[in-house]
C-alpha cells in the first residue's frame, strides 16, 4: 500500500512537471517574452498573434496524434514525445536567428502540450487509485501555474537577455523529460471496441463549445497580457514581470478544483468561473494603468484559467469514462482551435483599433461561455470514480445511455 501510494505521488509529481515545462514555459512563455521578441524581431501585434495561433493549431494536431499513440503505445510515449517536442522547441526559440525560425520553434514547443495532456490524464486514470484520481488530474493541471510562475523570476534573472532565459526553459524540459522516463508506466488504453462508442456523446453538445469559448477567450492575456501592460499601460520590464508573476503563482490554486468541483457541480463551477473569467479579462483592458488593479487581474485570471481547464478535464474523462485519453483530447482540442482563432483577432483588433479592444472582446466571448454550461446542475462527484453520482433517483442503466455532463 505504501509502495503503491509513493508511486501514485511521484507520478503525480512528475506529471505537474511536465505540465509545467510544456504549458509554462514552452507556450505561454511566449506571451511574458512578446514585448522582448516584438523588439528583436520587428514583429507587429497581428505576427505576434499569428504566430502564437500557429503554436495553437501545432496544439490541436498534436492532442489528435496523443490520443492515437496513448492508445497504441502507452502513456509513456506520448508524454515522452511531449517533453522531447518543449526541449526541442524552447531550444530552437532560444536560438532563433529571425523571426521564421522563431515561428518554427514557437509552433513545435506549442505541439508539447498537446502531447502531454492526453497522455498524463490517461496515466492518471489507470495508475492512481479512485478515491484520489480527481485530486491527482487537478494537481496535475496546476502545473500550468507552477511553469508561468517560474518563467518571471527567470526572465528578471535573464534580463537584457532574453535568449538565456530560453535555454535555462530549455535545460528545464530536458531534465523533466528524463523524469518522465522514469516514471510514466507503459500503459495502454483498455478499449473494447476501438474508439468510444457512441463517439460524441450527448454531453459533448456543451462540452465541445464550452472549451473552444474558452479557448477563445484566453487568448487575450496568454498572448497580449504582458504586453498590453507595457505598451498600453507603461509599466516597466520589473512591474509587468511580476504581474506574469501572480498570474502563475495564483493559478497554482487549480490544484483544489477537484474539491470544490465535488461540491459545488460541473455547473456552477463552470458558470461561476466563466463569470470571474470576464471579469479578469475585462480589468486587463480597463485598468491597464493601474499595477495594483493587474495584479488583481492576474491572479483572479490565473486561478480561474486553470480551474476551468481542470474543470474541462473532469468533464472530459466523465463524457469518455472507457477513454480519459480521449475525452481530454477533445476538450483541449477545441480550446486549442478557440485560441488559435482568437490569438491573431485579438492582435489584428490591437492594430487596428487598441488591444484594449481586443480584451474586451475577449472578455465578451467568456460571457457567452455560459450559454454552454453543463446541464446536471445538481450531481455530485465521488473523487475518481466512472461514473456520476446523481442526487436524483436515476438508475445506473438509464444513467449510462444518458450520457454524463
Amino acid at each position: 500500500m505504501v509502495s503503491s501510494y509513493k508511486r501514485e505521488l511521484t507520478l503525480t509529481a512528475a506529471g505537474l512537471s511536465l505540465i509545467a515545462v510544456s504549458y509554462g514555459l514552452a507556450r505561454y512563455a511566449y506571451g511574458l517574452f512578446a514585448p522582448a521578441l516584438r523588439a528583436e524581431f520587428g514583429l507587429d501585434g497581428g505576427t505576434l498573434g499569428t504566430i502564437a495561433a500557429g503554436s495553437y493549431v501545432a496544439y490541436c494536431l498534436a492532442v489528435i496524434a496523443s490520443t492515437a499513440v496513448t492508445a497504441r503505445w502507452g502513456a509513456r510515449a506520448g508524454a515522452l514525445a511531449a517533453g522531447t517536442a518543449a526541449t526541442a522547441g524552447t531550444a530552437l526559440i532560444a536560438a532563433a536567428p529571425n523571426a521564421a525560425v522563431l515561428a518554427v520553434g514557437v509552433v513545435l514547443a506549442g505541439a508539447s502540450t498537446g502531447l502531454a495532456s492526453p497522455s498524463l490524464a490517461d496515466a492518471v486514470s489507470r495508475v492512481v487509485r479512485a478515491n484520489r484520481r480527481d485530486r491527482a488530474q487537478a494537481v496535475v493541471n496546476a502545473g500550468t501555474g507552477l511553469g508561468v510562475l517560474v518563467s518571471g523570476p527567470v526572465s528578471l534573472l535573464a534580463v537584457g537577455d532574453w535568449r538565456l532565459a530560453w535555454w535555462a526553459f530549455a535545460a528545464a524540459s530536458a531534465l523533466v523529460t528524463a523524469w518522465i522516463a522514469r516514471v510514466v508506466p507503459p500503459v495502454r488504453e483498455r478499449r473494447e471496441h476501438g474508439l468510444p462508442v457512441p463517439l460524441f456523446p450527448p454531453s459533448t453538445r456543451r462540452l465541445l463549445p464550452a472549451a473552444a469559448t474558452l479557448g477563445l477567450a484566453s487568448a487575450a492575456v496568454w498572448t497580449f497580457g504582458r504586453d498590453i501592460a507595457v505598451s498600453v499601460g507603461g509599466l516597466g520590464e520589473t512591474e509587468s514581470t511580476v504581474v506574469w508573476i501572480v498570474l502563475g503563482a495564483v493559478g497554482l490554486a487549480g490544484a483544489f478544483t477537484a474539491e470544490l468541483t465535488s461540491r459545488a457541480g460541473l455547473r456552477r463551477a463552470w458558470s461561476a468561473g466563466m463569470i470571474l473569467f470576464a471579469a479578469a479579462t475585462a480589468l486587463f483592458a480597463l485598468a491597464t494603468r493601474s499595477l495594483p488593479a493587474l495584479i488583481i487581474a492576474a491572479a483572479l485570471f490565473g486561478a480561474v484559467y486553470i480551474g476551468l481547464t481542470g474543470v474541462l478535464i473532469l468533464w472530459g474523462t466523465r463524457a469518455y469514462p472507457g477513454s480519459p485519453a480521449f475525452g481530454v483530447g477533445v476538450a483541449f482540442l477545441m480550446l486549442a482551435l478557440g485560441q488559435a482563432a482568437g490569438a491573431p483577432l485579438i492582435g489584428f483588433l490591437g492594430d487596428l483599433i487598441d488591444l484594449r479592444a481586443g480584451f474586451l472582446a475577449a472578455a465578451a466571448m467568456a460571457v457567452l461561455g455560459l450559454l454552454f454550461a453543463p446541464t446536471e446542475a445538481r450531481a455530485t462527484y465521488n473523487f475518481g470514480l466512472r461514473s456520476l453520482s446523481r442526487v436524483s433517483s436515476v438508475p445506473p442503466e438509464r444513467e449510462s445511455r444518458a450520457g454524463r455532463a
